[in-house]
């Protein structure tokens, strides 16, 4: 598999002029788009939004045929294809060098992104008017991009993808609200997945549930499950597993003659000053403590 170190590379492989500035480059797609027949990855962000007639973009090796207007995210060294693509309108590919984030407060703001962790089944698809607010960034961009950058240039550029992104979190929170209403609630969902788990005799097999594992379950990516659970419930996958967790180690402290640690033993926690630490933190008190509680 072929790997960009830079994107004078990339434009190099695939027949294109460099590009105008070595740390950014862009691609305007019109009626189809053939960066990468082939899978390749690379040192750069992309960002990408498209309208797809026919053709597949495959990303982290999955496939998605997207039938309405979508952006997808891109982070460094992702697999990443474009394959026979061809497009319903113009559509649009930002590429950047992750040097080119040195130094900007964009540099650690990008990777609190989630959505740069989604799979691409989970793109974002925009309502018309997010297009429009989406292409107008884009085109703010394009404008300084071929236009005689100077000092100011960089800071202006990344001033826009900043608002993109911003705007995409905006989007995607949208989105997982639209989700919850078509899909119903999230987390009811979750927790027969983590009751399904403890009753298949996984846990004996697989020992404690993981976010991956329970993803998995969903067909969810971990981020996109962790956010979708945020938005529904205030907290993320992790600390559901712990709350379900606790809340079996309750009952079987409350039910049974088990002791401190084989309550821990039986829900697959090898390590027993963890098990006491996060009951503790869930519980407001020791499992001794809550045992003694029970038992009087």
């Amino acid at each position: 598999m072929k790997h960009f170190k830079t994107l004078a590379e990339m434009h190099r492989a695939n027949g294109f002029p460099p590009p105008e500035h070595p740390m950014l480059s862009l691609f305007m797609c019109k009626n189809s788009c053939s960066i990468g027949e082939t899978e390749f990855t690379g040192d750069f962000y992309a960002i990408g939004f498209k309208k797809l007639k026919a053709g597949l973009f495959l990303y982290g090796r999955t496939t998605y045929d997207h039938d309405s207007g979508s952006m997808s995210f891109v982070k460094p060294r992702q697999v990443i294809q474009f394959k026979n693509l061809e497009f319903e309108e113009n559509g649009f590919i930002i590429f950047i060098h992750e040097d080119f984030l040195n130094g900007h407060v964009l540099h650690n703001d990008i990777k609190k992104y989630g959505f740069f962790e989604y799979e691409l089944s989970e793109a974002l698809h925009l309502s018309p008017r997010e297009e429009e607010i989406v292409w107008e960034l884009y085109r703010k961009i394009e404008t300084e991009y071929y236009n005689n950058q100077d000092e100011y240039s960089r800071e202006i550029i990344l001033g826009h993808i900043d608002s993109i992104l911003k705007y995409s979190q905006r989007f995607y929170k949208r989105q997982f609200m639209n989700r919850m209403d078509l899909s119903g609630k999230l987390v009811s969902k979750f927790n027969d997945a983590l009751n399904l788990y403890f009753g298949s005799g996984l846990l004996e097999q697989k020992g404690l549930p993981t976010v991956k594992m329970m993803a998995d379950q969903l067909n969810l990516s971990t981020r996109y499950l962790s956010d979708l659970l945020k938005q529904e419930t205030g907290k993320t996958a992790i600390e559901l597993i712990h709350i379900f967790l606790i809340s079996e180690a309750k009952n079987i402290l409350k039910g049974s003659d088990s002791n401190i640690a084989e309550t821990a033993y039986t829900l697959g926690f090898d390590n027993l000053p963890y098990f006491s630490r996060l009951f503790k933190k869930e519980v407001g008190i020791s499992p001794n403590q809550y045992r003694k509680q029970v038992v009087n």
